[in-house]
């Protein structure tokens, strides 16, 4: 799996990550955006939105 220096990189080099992220909510969007220094990977950036939607059930 290729790993990237921050969300930002992510988002530049897999367009399928950049679309993923634009379909969640403002609210989930706005805080994986405060930790986009951990966001290295589309596994990391799935993982961090499933936590944050799973307290919308």
């Amino acid at each position: 799996m290729q790993k990237y220096s921050d969300m930002y990189d992510l988002f530049q080099n897999d367009k399928n990550a950049k679309q993923y992220f634009d379909k969640l909510p403002d609210y989930v969007r706005e805080q994986i955006s405060t930790r986009a220094n951990g966001v290295r990977t589309m596994e990391n950036l799935k993982d961090y939105a499933e936590n944050l939607l799973r307290g919308d059930d």
